[in-house]
């Protein structure tokens, strides 16, 4: 059996959670949407960006931290809401949440978690945000708000990109549900992967009974049949600017929009009151062909970047995939499928290879361009020919361009 320790990076960790987890579930947690245009291009727009370096720099005094709402961080990251953990690891939720206060980054908590954001917050500390679906009957969210706020959670991240699910035909095919039924089909994709039927499937049953949305109103949680992985959430098509507002007049601590796409919807959501947004496509689950977060960071991030803090989500593998996000003005990066890559991998010893694995290379990076911190990453780190780093810099790039272009003929 492959130990976590030997993981030299994410490709390594995700390498065995598909060994140790049934198809339906690692599909689930892997894969895109439709045709899948969007999960690769999240990944193929991070080679368009070049790094230039500096050199000559004593970078010897070397710090990852960063500050977040007036608080500061070991790392520019932060663990992104994936309603999964608990099915890949055994209250998997808490071994992220864990690994997160250990390494001094924020842990999000998604209103689809396996376990009950109370049991999360008594047994792991550090610092919590929850993530926020809101349901048909806002008065179930507003409550759901309520016991985030009484368990202690620093942060409300209400997701606003997922009013309908998306079209992850896979799931369909795979027959994998919440709660969990049984078919000839993964009936059989279980008993291929009996560590996972014991050891965490096995153990639920011995306990609390199928896998359940921990978080949801106990008489909506039992009245919930099974339904495909991401179906089988409620959701509310009717989302609008007014719910974001009656959020703000409810929820007393750090507001966070998560899901914008659109420097002019950024801008919206500091005029409702949001501390901060998360530029994400929903890594490429949701919307098919969905522009990559990061070819939009530049103009969220001169936007609305000095009004509120700037986050980024969607694809994010690498050290140097974390820096050139920060270098184009996000203040901090969340990462989703690579911890949940280390929590099937190991449970909490997995999460922490996960989180080791981006400090080292992110320290290492910061090194090889000269950096001694976070803050003093620019554009002018950055090379993308094919793209603007800046929004000011479209213009003079086109006319580059246009006189070289000249200039051949």
């Amino acid at each position: 059996m492959a130990s976590v320790d030997k993981c030299y990076n994410i490709a390594d960790l995700r390498e065995i959670a598909l060994r140790h987890v049934p198809k339906g579930l690692f599909e689930f947690i892997d894969r895109g949407t439709e045709d899948e245009v969007s999960l690769r291009n999240n990944r193929s727009v991070f080679e368009r960006i070049r790094l230039k370096p500096r050199v000559l720099n004593d970078v010897s005094r070397r710090t990852q931290e960063v500050t977040l709402f007036g608080k500061r961080h070991k790392m520019p990251i932060t663990i992104a809401p994936t309603g999964t953990a608990g099915l890949l690891w055994y209250e998997g939720e808490i071994a992220l949440a864990r690994a997160a206060a250990e390494a001094g980054i924020p842990f999000t908590l998604a209103t689809g978690s396996m376990t009950a954001m109370e049991k999360v917050a008594q047994e792991a500390g550090g610092t919590l945000w929850f993530q926020l679906y809101m349901w048909p009957d806002r008065s179930l969210s507003h409550k759901l708000v309520e016991r985030a706020r009484a368990a202690g959670y620093e942060a409300l991240v209400v997701t606003v990109d997922g009013v309908v699910p998306g079209n992850r035909e896979y799931n369909l095919r795979n027959g994998f549900t919440i709660p969990f039924t049984f078919t000839r089909r993964n009936i059989t994709d279980v008993l291929m992967h009996p560590r996972w039927m014991v050891g965490v499937l096995g153990r639920y049953l011995a306990t609390t009974g199928m896998p359940r949305y921990q978080n949801y109103p106990t008489d909506i949680k039992q009245r919930i049949t099974a339904g495909p992985m991401g179906r089988s959430s409620m959701r509310t098509d009717s989302l609008s600017w007014d719910d974001l507002r009656a959020l703000r007049k409810l929820w007393p601590h750090k507001l966070m929009v998560k899901g914008i796409l659109h420097p002019q919807d950024a801008m919206m959501a500091a005029d409702c009151g949001a501390d901060g947004v998360i530029v994400s496509n929903h890594g490429g689950r949701n919307l098919e062909t969905a522009i990559s977060p990061m070819e939009v960071l530049a103009d969220v991030a001169d936007a609305v970047g000095k009004r509120v803090t700037v986050l980024i989500d969607s694809g994010f593998r690498r050290g140097t995939d974390v820096i050139k996000a920060l270098a184009l003005g996000a203040h901090a990066v969340q990462v989703g499928r690579s911890t949940l890559y280390g929590v099937a991998a190991g449970g909490e010893a997995g999460a922490r290879r996960a989180i080791a694995i981006f400090r080292g290379e992110i320290d290492r990076v910061l090194a090889q361009l000269g950096c001694n911190s976070v803050g003093e990453l620019s554009s002018e780190h950055l090379h993308a020919p094919d793209f603007p780093l800046r929004a000011g810099d479209a213009a003079p790039r086109l006319k580059l361009l246009e006189t070289a272009k000249a200039a051949e003929r």
